[in-house]
């Protein structure tokens, strides 16, 4: 019970920095302090105990910081979000409540998460039809020439979300039964390592159609993730360098012949290389938000003093605020929240942010290191993986390291697809976590 008592005491911290992040946005609003930021953090510390006395009988072993990170990120985007629209971050706590729900469900029916290897193939194909949903008529939407979510009556769902899940669960469970057969029967062709067709086959059959949904939505962020977590999960099964290399060669041909191919695509990639002196459409948003970062400086403008001014000259295409939240920044709520992080808390408090996700990933590979087995350890990469690419898609995106995505930034972000699925994803990670902690004795001579 170690482990649940310093996950407890993690806990403490983020309700308190939950409480103060309240109050320096109520004193910029309203210049007078209440006690509603002590009653927002006493409800966002109620419901992380119901969870933490949730693991605590049901995973006792559970690394016990992974959800004290995640729910400080949760904590971070609430604030964030708040400040830039009161509506939003209702309903983004909402949605937290439900991920937090879902998260124990999770737990409950997959308490013996090693079933998922049975059903592998049809949990790729679940995958595959969330990633064609989009596409169909009557229910898909495309927001911004992508084609992200789907639509069924007053509930709007990124089905990309929960795919990388699925996609993930198969890759572990086909790569933990053959990756002996990948890695000895593989032959030598020109320094390269070639492994067999007839065991390679199904993994690139599953993996390209994913891919051609992917290309076929023109969501280039999940595009990105999912071949990321492949090449990750491949080189973790066959420490096999020689895949990844052939596999960034297929990548780069595949972004170059999109990026010729696809306008929509290649405007992404003039805006990265070019911001501003491009005349694509969305480049202004790129612009203002590298001003904005810019104008954080290193300990920022504070909780509720940005977007409230101009940080640089608007942008060509940007006479006029963006219509989402009257402000400046184009999706400050999704899209560019790091942007405003960056902005009102400076370089200091931006790379406070990428620490939490650098820690995340660190204690989900440790997980996969102690893992039990060869699917426990790919399951575990594998997820931890994804995230971490997420995280780095979004952020590099708005940094301008890499062309801009789509995609949310997990757990900061608002958008309820996001933190649903992301909140099943800790669950299988603290569930594996939990298998590979526990004492031999109890887990009957499996796991040391």
């Amino acid at each position: 019970m170690r482990a649940r008592n310093r996950e407890l005491l993690a806990l403490v911290p983020v309700a308190l920095l939950v409480t103060a992040g309240f109050t320096a946005v109520f004193i910029t609003k309203s210049e007078q302090i209440g006690d509603l930021s002590l009653t927002y953090g006493g409800y966002f510390l109620a419901a992380c105990l119901v969870c933490h006395l949730f693991l605590r009988f049901r995973l006792p072993y559970a690394d016990p910081y992974l959800f004290p990170l995640c729910a400080l990120l949760a904590a971070i985007g609430l604030v964030v979000i708040y400040r830039i629209k009161e509506d939003l971050a209702f309903d983004q706590a909402s949605v937290f409540v439900l991920g937090l729900a879902l998260f124990c469900v999770t737990i409950v029916v997959l308490r013996d998460y090693h079933v998922l290897e049975r059903y592998r193939y049809l949990i790729a194909t679940a995958g595959i039809l969330l990633l064609l949903a989009p596409r169909l008529p009557g229910i898909g939407a495309q927001v911004n020439e992508a084609y992200l979510g789907i639509k069924l009556g007053p509930v709007n769902f990124q089905p990309s979300e929960l795919a990388k899940i699925c996609i993930v669960i198969f890759l572990a469970s086909y790569l933990a039964e053959n990756r002996e057969l990948l890695s000895v029967a593989a032959r030598r062709f020109l320094g390269l390592t070639i492994p067999p067709l007839k065991h390679f086959g199904p993994l690139l059959v599953v993996w390209g159609a994913a891919m051609l949904m992917l290309v076929a939505t023109r969501d280039l962020g999940s595009s990105l993730m999912f071949f990321g977590a492949f090449l990750a999960l491949l080189y973790v099964a066959t420490a096999r360098f020689s895949y990844v290399l052939v596999g960034l060669l297929m990548f780069g041909a595949g972004a170059y012949l999109l990026g010729s191919g696809i306008s929509h695509v290649s405007d992404r990639v003039e805006i990265w290389l070019d911001p501003f002196g491009s005349t694509a459409t969305g480049a202004g948003q790129v612009q203002q938000s590298l001003f904005a970062q810019a104008d954080g400086g290193l300990f920022g403008r504070g909780l509720g003093e940005s977007l409230l001014r101009l940080p640089g000259p608007f942008a060509p295409d940007c006479q006029q605020p963006f219509p989402e939240c009257g402000s400046i920044l184009p999706a400050p709520h999704t899209d560019f929240i790091y942007a405003v992080i960056t902005m009102e808390l400076g370089l200091f408090g931006a790379c406070g942010v990428i620490l939490i996700y650098a820690l995340i990933a660190a204690r989900g590979f440790k997980t996969a290191v102690m893992a039990p087995d060869g699917f426990s350890k790919l399951l575990a990469a594998g997820l931890t993986a994804i995230f971490a690419l997420q995280a780095f898609v979004i952020i590099g995106g708005v940094t301008k390291v890499i062309p801009l995505t789509g995609v949310t930034l997990p757990f900061v972000s608002f958008g309820g697809s996001s933190i649903v699925a992301n909140m099943i994803l800790l669950a299988l990670l603290l569930v594996v976590s939990d298998a590979a902690r526990r004492p031999r004795a109890e887990a009957g001579g499996v796991v040391s």
